[in-house]
């Protein structure tokens, strides 16, 4: 008898928990269980725009590499300590392996950057976009190879969805600038950076052309008399 009456009790209590789910509204069963990241925020609020020289910035990685400077990549410091800084998102896009060529699956997230760079926001600005890789083969190899997927990222956000090239510039640093230095071959290493570098000007003023020089007139001696 005891052993029915608590089937029973336990039986109801199910059905009131089901008849309370019945009666939330639509919205409260179907929201996420977390927002999704905003990444128009991460790259907002740009304070002071970097003195970047980036012909410079690579020359630099290169001559680090050439004298084997930090040959352990834990003890290796960034590259560039500005860059770390500046307002900016972490993206995960793929590419096939030791190639420059986005797979299709990452068109989605290019996309998504490449709405959150064209949000009225964020329309002012112009970014950088960093390849990395992971610490594995060769240094120089690395380099080359984030150089040639950074320039992809921008060959793509330009070309296929139709961002401005004046909004954008890349820069490889390959696995001189690990995102997480503490695991060197983890695959977060491989991702990209987007950065916020300054605003772009929109309305650049008018070049005003420099007025010819009129060469001075020869003088009239008068004759004495």
């Amino acid at each position: 008898m005891f052993r029915m009456e608590k089937g029973r009790r336990g039986a109801g209590l199910v059905l009131v928990a089901l008849i309370s789910l019945m009666a939330l509204p639509c919205w409260a069963q179907t929201q996420p269980a977390s927002p999704p990241e905003d990444w128009v925020g991460k790259l907002a609020g740009l304070d002071t725009p970097p003195d970047l020289d980036l012909a410079a910035l690579r020359q630099q990685a290169l001559d680090r590499i050439k004298s084997r400077t930090d040959p352990v990549p834990l003890k290796r410091p960034p590259v560039a300590m500005q860059l770390l800084k500046l307002p900016q998102l972490v993206a995960e896009i793929q590419f096939d392996e030791d190639a420059a060529v986005a797979r299709p699956e990452s068109y989605r997230v290019l996309g998504r950057i490449a709405d959150t760079l064209t949000d009225p926001s964020l329309l002012g600005y112009k970014f950088l976009i960093i390849g990395h890789t992971a610490s594995a083969g060769r240094r120089d190899n690395n380099l080359t190879l984030s150089q040639r997927r950074a320039d992809v990222i921008r060959d793509v956000l330009v070309n296929t969805f139709k961002v401005s090239p004046k909004r954008l510039q890349a820069i490889g640093l390959g696995e001189e600038q690990l995102l997480d230095a503490v695991h060197p071959t983890a695959p977060i290493n491989q991702f990209t950076q987007i950065a916020t570098v300054g605003a772009l000007e929109l309305n650049p003023p008018p070049v005003v052309p420099a007025k010819p020089v009129t060469p001075a007139k020869a003088g009239t001696h008068g004759h004495k008399r």
